[in-house]
């Protein structure tokens, strides 16, 4: 005997139909936010094939070159604070593929492939020889440019960039690491809001600093592909071969700089690189993640020191 009443099989069709709707949307969702894209912008800005870089350029053309590249979802303006200590260089900043002003391709967000759209960057505007700084995920890519391109880079410098992918502590926030998560993740994204992009840049800070607006606006203006993808494809650089490794061959002068209270990597870890010769390494004391916050006095006249020294 059919015990359903006509009240519950309308109960469950609609219900049915919910979850259908709800499933239509979700794939819906995830879709878009997988397959946006984006142009690039700015005052400066070099034309390459499969997407544009934005570029900003500093200081005296005929000085010594000091090319500054942003970490994971940053951008040029990362660098700000640092700026004044590097007037007298030529300082070329660059927003990376998918970040910043750049253009937000569907691919091209391996560690290799942003290093050889740097060195076109570079190429095209003259410099032929520089100092190549990265901070974080732009590390790899300094690593990657200098591994590919040792007539261009002439000393590299690291700012707390973690030298192997076990010595990753985490930090990120719960959000953060939904991101990653399929469906949900492409969910949070659509629904980011500026508090909740503040929270997932709050690991990347130990002492209390004032986040510019510019910057979170640059982190909205990214896609969900070029954060994720260019995350992922880090973690697999370093996970392929340590970046101490990769530099030690190279016989470069490198500068590495870390804060003894990164939230993000273990400070005992930045050790790995005095297998590196000619390795300088400096411990700033009490300070996070990102140095050109939260040290920029000391942390720009580090990067000036070393980038005015003569090269061969």
């Amino acid at each position: 005997m059919n015990t359903t009443t006509p009240r519950r099989r309308r109960r469950l069709r609609i219900a049915v139909l919910a979850f259908a709707l709800l499933g239509i949307l979700l794939t819906v969702n995830t879709v878009s936010v997988l397959t946006a894209t984006a142009q690039a912008s700015g005052e400066q800005i070099v034309r390459l094939p499969g997407g544009d870089m934005h570029v900003v350029q500093d200081g005296p053309p005929d000085a010594p070159a000091l090319v500054l590249i942003h970490g994971l979802g940053g951008s040029t303006t990362w660098w700000d604070p640092v700026m004044p200590r590097l007037r007298d260089l030529h300082v070329v900043r660059v927003d990376l593929l998918g970040h910043g002003k750049s253009a937000k391709p569907a691919d091209g967000y391996g560690m290799a492939d942003q290093a050889r759209r740097v060195a076109a960057v570079l190429d095209r505007l003259g410099v032929r020889h520089a100092t190549v700084v990265g901070h974080s995920t732009g590390g790899a890519v300094a690593t990657s440019l200098a591994e590919q391109r040792r007539d261009l880079v002439a000393a590299i410098a690291l700012i707390d960039v973690g030298p192997r992918l076990d010595a990753y502590i985490g930090g990120d926030s719960i959000v953060s690491r939904l991101v990653t998560t399929p469906v949900v993740g492409q969910v949070l994204w659509r629904l980011r809001t500026d508090s909740t992009i503040r929270s997932a840049l709050s690991s990347a800070f130990t002492r209390k600093v004032q986040i510019p607006e510019q910057i979170i606006a640059d982190v909205r203006g990214m896609t969900y592909r070029s954060l994720t993808e260019t995350d992922a494809a880090s973690s697999e650089y370093v996970k392929e071969r340590p970046i101490p490794d990769r530099l030690a061959p190279l016989g470069l002068p490198a500068l590495v700089i870390f804060g003894s209270r990164d939230h993000r990597w273990q400070p005992s870890s930045f050790q790995d690189y005095r297998r590196v010769p000619h390795a300088r390494i400096e411990m700033l004391d009490g300070v996070g993640h990102t140095p050109m916050f939260e040290a920029p006095d000391t942390t720009g006249t580090l990067l000036h020191d070393f980038a005015a020294q003569p090269r061969n």
